[in-house]
Order: structure tokens, then sequence, then C-alpha cells
């Protein structure tokens, strides 16, 4: 499926593969996220997303609306994979954000220990769930997430736990993981509550 394909790399262990590459473009003091979403390629719709929803569930989130750049990337990065484009296009306002090098270098060693453990779990099943109809619904969720990301940026917490859903989402695409797909419906959802909790506890 054009504009919908993993990076070959990312195809044994996607998340951890995905760290990796981008440990590979911090060789500067300061990393935009242009260049590290790009170090995929322009067609690598699914693993370009994985990338801010990496950088959200890292202690990156707590940087002032960093989320919701990440947030903005990742709804613009659905919404084309969902619409069916072929190459990535991605407002220059938020791909030229940058990180600091150590910032960024301490945030993906943290990221490590996630993508081995997701992809410890990740493997082929329930495959009807990741036919057409059903990845365009993920699809769909990863918009959602995105923006919702934007709107919840003052509540803690909330950006990663939706980052985490879509790193759930894409890794199913990837992977064919109708399992995976399902956690990440579920962990969506408490990302979307955790603003009710929050006024509860007010």
């Amino acid at each position: 499926m054009k504009g919908d394909m993993a990076h070959p790399d990312t195809s044994s262990r996607p998340i951890t593969a995905i760290i990796d590459r981008l440990e590979d473009t911090t060789t500067r003091d300061q990393v935009t996220l242009r260049c590290m979403i790009e170090a995929f390629g322009k067609s690598s719709f699914t693993t370009a997303m994985c990338v801010p929803a990496l950088l959200v569930t890292s202690p990156l989130s707590g940087i002032p609306l960093f989320s919701s750049a990440c947030g903005i990337l990742i709804a613009s990065i659905a919404a084309q994979m969902l619409v069916g484009r072929d190459h990535l296009w991605l407002p220059s306002f938020v791909m030229n954000r940058s990180i600091g090098n150590d910032k960024m270098l301490a945030a993906l060693r943290r990221l490590h220990r996630i993508g081995e453990r997701i992809d410890a779990i990740t493997r082929p099943r329930l495959r009807p769930l990741m036919t057409g109809p059903f990845r365009k619904l993920y699809q769909a969720l990863c918009v959602l997430c995105g923006v919702l990301m934007i709107f919840l940026e003052i509540v803690p917490f909330s950006s990663s736990v939706l980052g985490m859903a879509t790193i759930l989402f894409a890794t199913a695409i990837i992977v064919r993981d109708g399992v995976l797909a399902c956690l990440g419906v579920a962990i969506m959802c408490i990302g979307a509550s955790l603003p009710f909790f929050a006024l509860q506890a007010m």
C-alpha cells in the first residue's frame, strides 16, 4: 500500500529499529524534528508517525508546547495515510523545532526499554483485525490521538498515554498484530479520560 509501508529496517523489531535510527541523527548540538522524521524517507508514513509518538512518551514531553508539536505531526501524518497520499508533507513551523543533543540522547536511552518491551510482545495475530477497513480505523484513531494531544497539553501524562496508543497502532499496522491494535484502543480510552479524572481531583 503506497504511503503506508514500514522502512525495511523496522520489519523484525520495529520500535527498537526506529530508536536506533533516531540515535544516528543525534550528531549535532541541536536535532530538528525534520531531521529525525526525514531519516525514514518521505514514503514511510507509519514509521515516521512513530517518531513523534515515541518522543512524546519520553521526558521530552515536559518541554512546553512539545506535546502539541508532536500531536500536530501525528495528526498530519495519520491524516495523510488515511487519504492515501504517496509522499509525506509536514508543516515547516513544527518540523523546524529543535531539541538539544544531550536531552535527545537521554530520552532515547529511556525509550530503548519501552521499545524492547513492545517488540518482545509483538507478532502477527488476529489478522482479520488488520484488514483494510480496520487499518483505516486505526489511522483515524491516530489522527484523534494527535488532535487530543494539542488540547490536553496541560493535563499531566495525557500526551504520553496518547503517544503510547499511537505507537501501538503504528506497530500493529507494521507487524499486522490485531491484539496490539486492541491494546492501543484501550490505552487511547485511558488517555482521553485523564482530563475527567483530573477535574474530579481538583
